[in-house]
């Protein structure tokens, strides 16, 4: 299985919530297993100009984002640091590619589920599965696509990016009252209430996928968050990492048995320790090694 990955991705963010030394964490902790390391490459402004306008593009590209963007993207912007995010970008394109080729593939990056076409938001400049999708579509290597989004905020950016095109799929299980406010409507949406635990949690789930599977696609983005973690600063649900285990499975067997490659990246997680951010995207990456 190829695993990409960059340690560039730590970008700095001073006095940040955004821990971006999980990357490497999550890098060292998997240490030597069996797996291809692959170095990204940034996404081309063209491949960006598939989902994000030109206008919004321009900003970025020549570091003009007022401060009315950068205060909606939540993030202590400086100049030169869209190239960052433009390389995780490519790290997602990268690995759907992979696991076209070879039936699964993870991302040790991405999930930036929050960017609009048109600005960023909640810590989210570019939206990389929207132009990974996009990327896919126009080399013809696939017509349809599903998106599994299991982090613990609804994912807008995406479901608004999404919202009249019936080629690809936007499935959301979230926190109901929490970021964001603006709660675009997805294809299938589960607004879960404060404190869900794992019983909960893992049945809507298994019986949300058969639902994502059903809509035929090529391939399924998975956005495996870690913040549902009951100790999560960000997040007010309860889940277990024996349960965000069980989650894991769930999504992993269903695109097997569905003979649908799957691509998994890894999206927020704020623990107040970092380490049980690691633990929990760590473990996601070495089940998908297992099966």
């Amino acid at each position: 299985m190829k695993v990409v990955y960059s340690d560039r991705y730590e970008i700095p963010l001073p006095g940040h919530i955004w821990p971006t030394t999980k990357y490497g964490l999550i890098r060292a902790r998997l240490g030597d297993a069996a797996f291809a390391l692959v170095e990204p490459t940034h996404a081309s402004w063209e491949d960006l100009a598939l989902v994000h306008t030109a206008e919004y593009l321009e900003k970025l590209r020549h570091d003009t984002l007022t401060p009315e963007d950068v205060a909606t993207m939540e993030l202590p912007w400086a100049a030169g640091m869209a190239d960052g995010f433009r390389l995780m970008v490519g790290g997602t394109i990268a690995a759907a590619g992979a696991a076209l080729a070879d039936g699964r593939a993870a991302h040790l990056g991405g999930g930036l589920h929050h960017a609009f076409a048109n600005h960023g938001e909640g810590f989210c400049p570019l939206n990389d599965v929207a132009v990974a999708i996009r990327v896919l579509q126009r080399a013809g290597r696939i017509a349809r696509a599903a998106i599994v989004d299991l982090d613990v905020h609804h994912g807008n950016g995406t479901a608004m990016i999404f919202e009249r095109d019936d080629s690809v799929f936007t499935f959301s299980m979230h926190q109901q009252h929490n970021y964001p406010l603006f709660k675009p409507r997805g294809d299938l949406d589960i607004g879960l209430e404060d404190g869900t635990r794992d019983d909960r949690y893992l049945a809507l789930l298994a019986d949300a996928l058969p639902r994502v599977m059903a809509s035929r696609p090529d391939v399924v983005f998975y956005l495996a968050g870690a913040d549902p973690f009951e100790r999560d600063r960000l997040g007010g649900l309860k889940l277990t990492k024996a349960g965000l285990a069980e989650r894991d499975r769930l999504v992993i067997a269903a695109a097997r048995a569905a003979a649908v490659p799957l691509v998994t990246v890894l999206a927020g997680g704020y623990a107040a320790d970092v380490n049980d951010t690691v633990d929990i995207h760590a473990a996601t990456i070495q089940l998908m090694l297992r099966n």
